[in-house]
């Protein structure tokens, strides 16, 4: 994002642009709705922030034979117990955030996003720091607790961008926005997977694997360290003004809801629980193959034939995370075209389905640019997902928080993303052909994407927040029917 576009930017705020229909319009005596452009600027240093806490989640386990031979002296138990407490440091990210997703949504209710932006920030930076002192090779566990550290900073950073583009974008760039927040996450994700081998590499003697260590944990902590700052004196809470009617009523009513009564609201919603489970599923899986990437390639090419594997291990993550941006942002800019959240939630469904089940058999090809376009493919559908199930949760909880619709969605994505990474790791350590049970590992999430796919054609399309904008627009009042598209 290019920070000149927010240079311009003084106590008095300029709007957007004249031509915008949404700015200063009234509706039957309520607030003036108005886009600022300094949501760009929100928006960048959410992305920002993100990204860096993606990166955290994945860039340990990008490089997982390289800390299985560096920690091994603190590693516990056998083979199995060792990779598994290894699989551990990414897992950990999405078992924190089950517990804790409800009071972060309370408090973001509460207390809105510049203190949610805060606590995450600070608790990303402190878990980086706390990284650079677990360079020894006697210090699994205190890189573990600075992985837990990190995680408990994702509760306050996943679910926002929904939320945040809600609060400052108006209704005709709702989904872009949502898109360009999961944009952040997934560039951090991509850079987790292809930076780390670069840097940090096997080597016989411990003390150079840990200078690179080092390298790479001092640089994580420098920049969250600065990213702390830069929310601190330039995130703000909300504009003066809402930038939609619709929007408004959200606010307005999230800080006065009761929290309990909301979550139960959303508990009565089939469609709504419909989503949940379906959306944890396919990001389940997505959680699960990132986790999984490194020994899933290495087992299929071997350094004997394939000398430089472990640095294609991240250009494939790469890859994979990369046409997933792409994905999601054609995702966001489709949505906000047409309008289309059920039909497009089950095509991407079903495309991200046929794409797995082609990564899984053309890895007996043996052909590792093969596996580089599959790869890219599920990432295009997988990732491409990400907005779209927040935008759709959206429009089936209207009037509810977005910050609640989309904490439940990832609390169902990390349930089913632990679920899911220990059956596949049990499985591909089962004794006997290595190839056959990454298959079989492989073949059970397509199996689990078959069935969310068939779900989603079950979800009801009761586009509520539709309705509402509708409404604004015609100069109506709220309590009309509800609106349900073909």
């Amino acid at each position: 994002m290019r920070m000149a576009t927010f240079a311009a930017e003084s106590n008095g705020e300029k709007d957007l642009v004249a031509d915008n229909k949404e700015s200063l319009e009234k509706s039957n005596g309520q607030s003036e709705t108005r886009v600022y452009a300094r949501r760009w600027l929100i928006l960048g240093l959410f992305c920002l922030y993100t990204m860096t806490n993606a990166y955290q989640w994945i860039h340990l386990n990008i490089i997982f034979d390289v800390l299985k031979v560096y920690y091994n002296e603190s590693l516990p138990g056998d083979d199995d117990q060792q990779s598994l407490a290894i699989d551990w440091l990414s897992m950990v990210f999405m078992l924190a955030y089950i517990p804790l997703i409800f009071p972060v949504t309370w408090l973001l209710d509460r207390k809105g996003l510049r203190v949610i932006a805060l606590l995450g920030t600070f608790l990303n930076a402190l878990g980086a720091w706390i990284k650079c002192t677990a360079v020894a090779s006697d210090r699994f566990m205190v890189l573990m607790a600075a992985q837990t550290v990190c995680s408990i900073a994702q509760v306050f950073i996943l679910g926002m961008p929904a939320r945040v583009a809600a609060v400052w974008f108006g209704p005709d760039q709702v989904s872009t926005a949502t898109s360009l927040g999961v944009f952040g996450n997934q560039l951090g994700t991509a850079v987790g997977f292809v930076l780390p081998p670069y840097v940090v590499k096997v080597h016989e003697d411990l003390s150079i694997t840990g200078r690179s260590l080092s390298y790479l944990f001092y640089g994580g902590a420098g920049y969250t360290t600065l990213l702390f700052i830069l929310v601190l004196f330039l995130f703000q809470k909300e504009p003066s003004m809402p930038p939609s009617l619709a929007q408004q009523k959200i606010v307005e009513a999230a800080a006065h809801e009761n929290y309990l009564a909301s979550l139960k609201r959303l508990v009565k919603n089939s469609p709504f629980n419909i989503l949940v489970i379906t959306y944890g599923l396919n990001v389940g899986v997505y959680y699960a193959l990132s986790t999984l990437l490194n020994p899933i390639i290495l087992g299929f090419f071997k350094e004997d034939d394939y000398k430089d594997i472990q640095t294609d291990c991240g250009w494939i993550g790469l890859t994979l995370v990369i046409a997933g941006l792409l994905g999601a942002v054609l995702g966001g800019i489709w949505l906000d075209k047409t309008k289309l959240f059920k039909v497009t939630t089950a095509a991407i469904y079903a495309l991200t389905f046929v794409c797995t089940l082609a990564f899984t058999f053309t890895l007996y090809l043996n052909k590792i640019w093969v596996v580089y376009i599959t790869s890219g493919l599920v990432g295009f559908f997988m990732t491409g997902y990400l907005p779209v199930g927040f935008e759709f949760a959206a429009e089936l909880t209207y009037p509810e928080s977005e910050g609640t619709s989309s904490g439940l969605l990832n609390a169902s994505a990390q349930m089913f993303g632990i679920i899911l990474t220990l059956s596949m790791g049990a499985l591909m350590r089962l004794k006997g052909g290595e190839r056959e049970n990454i298959r079989n590992a492989l073949l059970v999430a397509c199996g689990i994407l078959l069935g969310g796919g068939a779900l989603t054609i079950a979800i009801r399309n009761n586009l509520y927040r539709q309705r509402a904008e509708k409404d604004d627009k015609d100069g109506k009042t709220e309590g009309s029917e509800k609106v349900t598209s073909s």
